[in-house]
C-alpha cells in the first residue's frame, strides 16, 4: 500500500540527504583548500581531521532541520517552489547555527569561507537530487505504480475542482476510484470518474481495505451527514480528509487557526496581520526610507528648485488619501500642476495632455520623481515602501460599491509602489485588475516579495506610459 511505500521512500530520502551533505562538505573542503581557487587561505590552522569530525554534528543537525522544514512530506503534497524555499530556509538556519557554534566554542581558525561554499554547494545538490526524485516518481506513477487510491464521498463543485486538479497533476499519483452520492444518478461520469453508488455503500467498501484515502466532498446542503460519514471512516482506519464546498461563499484563500481546541476559519489569509511580520516590514520601511531620502536628496533639491523657478505656488502638494484601516492621511507629492481651487482639483484624475500640468510637471510625473516626498509619508508610518496605492476618499466611496473586495486593500498600509504598478497598472488602467493584483500581494506577502517589487520598480515602475 501507499503508506508503506511512503515510509520506505522517506527512509531512503534521509539516507540520500545524508550522502549529499557529506559530498557537499567534502567538495567545499576540496574547493577551499585543495583546488587552488581560494589560494588566499591555506590549511595551516586546522588539520583535515578537525574539519571532517564536524560532520558528526552537521549530518544529524541538518537532517533534523530538513525534517523541521517539512522536507520529508510526500512530493504530491509539497510543490516544487515550496520545497525549494524550505531547502534554502533549512540551509540558511544551518549556516547561521554553524557560525554561532564556532564562536561559542572559540574556533576563529575554522574557515568561514568553506562554510559558505558548503552552503551554496549543498543547496544546489539538494535541488538537483530532489528534482531527479520527482522525475523518477512521476515516471513511476505514469506506469500506475505507487498510486494513492481515493474515494470521493459527495458530488459537488468541490468534488469537480478536486478531480480537475488531480487530472492536471498526474505526478501526484492520485487515482480516484469513484464517487458516492445520494442525489446523483449512479453511472453519472465527470472526466472519467463515475458515481458508483450511494453514501451508505461505505459500509460495504471500507471493510475491503483497498483504499488509501477518503475525500469527503459533500455539497454544502448535505453537511448534516458529515458527522456520520467521518465516524464510519475513522472506525475503518482509512485516512480521511474534508474538502469544503464553500468557494462560492469564500472566494479567497482561507486559513484555519486553533482557538483553544476550536478550529476557526479565517476568510482571508493576510500575512501582515501577524505582529512579527508587521514589525519586520515597518523596520524595513524606516531603514529603506532613510536610505532613499539620503540617496535621492540631490534629485529632490534640484526638483524643488525647478518648481520654484518655473511656476507659482507651494513646492509640495498634499492630498487626502485613504490608508490602513480606512484612516485618512495626507499624501505628499512635488507639485506638478498649476495651483487650482480644491473643489476643481477633486473632480477627476489627470488626463493625457492635461493643460493643468506644468512643463516641469510633465517630466517629474513621467519619471515618478513627483512621488519622492512620499518617502516622508513612509517614515511617518502613513505609508509603506511597497503596498497597494492609496486612493482619494471620493473614489474609495465610488469603488467600494462597484468593485467586489475593493476595501480589502485597506487591511495593509498603502505603498509608494506595488505589484499592480510594476505590472503596468497605473493611471487610466482597469481598477478591477489593479485590485486583483493588490489582493494577490496582500495574500502572498513575504519580505522576499517586497524586495522583488522594489527591484522591478527600478526597471519598470519609475517610467510609465500611463503616468501623465
Amino acid at each position: 500500500m501507499i503508506k508503506d511505500n511512503q515510509k520506505i521512500l522517506n527512509r531512503v530520502h534521509i539516507v540520500i540527504d545524508a550522502v549529499i551533505i557529506i559530498i557537499s562538505y567534502v567538495l567545499a573542503w576540496y574547493l577551499k583548500f585543495k583546488s587552488g581557487i581560494f589560494d588566499f587561505e591555506h590549511l595551516g590552522f586546522l588539520r583535515a581531521r578537525v574539519y571532517f569530525s564536524a560532520l558528526l554534528v552537521i549530518i544529524p543537525g541538518y537532517l533534523i532541520l530538513y525534517y523541521a522544514f517539512n522536507l520529508y512530506t510526500p512530493k504530491r503534497v509539497q510543490g516544487r517552489r515550496v520545497e525549494l524555499g524550505n531547502i534554502v530556509k533549512a540551509n540558511t538556519l544551518g549556516l547561521l547555527s554553524f557560525i554561532v557554534v564556532l564562536y561559542v566554542i572559540h574556533q576563529p581558525d575554522f574557515s568561514r569561507m568553506m562554510i559558505f561554499i558548503f552552503y551554496g554547494v549543498n543547496i544546489t545538490l539538494e535541488m538537483i537530487v530532489r528534482y531527479i526524485i520527482r522525475l523518477c516518481l512521476y515516471n513511476v506513477r505514469k506506469k500506475d505504480y505507487n498510486l494513492k487510491h481515493i474515494l470521493l464521498v459527495g458530488y459537488s463543485r468541490a468534488a469537480e475542482e478536486y478531480i480537475d486538479r488531480i487530472m492536471s497533476n498526474p505526478q501526484w499519483g492520485y487515482k480516484v476510484r469513484g464517487i458516492l452520492d445520494d442525489n446523483i444518478e449512479r453511472g453519472t461520469v465527470y472526466k472519467g470518474i463515475k458515481v458508483i453508488g450511494r453514501v451508505d455503500n461505505l459500509l460495504v467498501i471500507l471493510p475491503e481495505n483497498r483504499l488509501d484515502e477518503i475525500a469527503i466532498t459533500l455539497s454544502i446542503q448535505e453537511y448534516f451527514k458529515l458527522e456520520k460519514i467521518v465516524a464510519q471512516c475513522e472506525k475503518s482506519g482509512v485516512h480521511t480528509k474534508f474538502i469544503p464546498d464553500y468557494n462560492n461563499i469564500i472566494p479567497t484563500r482561507p486559513y484555519t487557526e486553533d482557538l483553544l481546541g476550536l478550529p476557526v476559519i479565517n476568510i482571508r489569509h493576510v500575512p501582515l496581520s501577524n505582529t512579527f511580520n508587521m514589525m519586520v516590514k515597518r523596520v524595513m520601511d524606516i531603514i529603506g526610507s532613510i536610505i532613499c531620502i539620503l540617496l535621492f536628496s540631490p534629485v529632490m533639491l534640484i526638483t524643488a528648485l525647478l518648481i520654484k523657478l518655473t511656476s507659482k505656488g507651494p513646492l509640495v502638494f498634499k492630498q487626502e488619501r485613504v490608508g490602513l484601516h480606512n484612516h485618512s492621511f495626507y499624501m505628499y507629492k512635488f507639485r506638478s500642476m498649476e495651483v487650482q481651487p480644491e473643489l476643481h482639483e477633486k473632480k477627476a484624475w489627470t488626463t493625457p495632455n492635461d493643460p493643468r500640468v506644468t512643463k516641469v510637471g510633465k517630466v517629474i510625473r513621467r519619471t515618478s520623481i513627483d512621488e519622492l516626498p512620499q518617502l516622508f509619508n513612509v517614515l511617518k508610518g502613513d505609508m509603506s515602501l511597497v503596498g497597494p496605492r492609496p486612493e482619494r476618499p471620493l473614489f474609495v466611496e465610488k469603488f467600494r460599491e462597484e468593485i467586489p473586495r475593493y476595501m480589502v486593500k485597506h487591511q495593509v498600509r498603502p505603498g509608494m509602489t506595488g505589484w499592480a504598478q510594476i505590472n503596468g497598472l497605473r493611471g487610466n488602467t482597469s481598477i478591477r485588475k489593479r485590485i486583483e493584483h493588490d489582493l494577490y500581494y496582500i495574500e502572498n506577502w513575504t519580505i522576499g516579495f517586497d524586495f522583488k517589487i522594489l527591484f522591478l520598480t527600478v526597471f519598470t515602475g519609475f517610467i510609465n506610459k500611463n503616468a501623465y
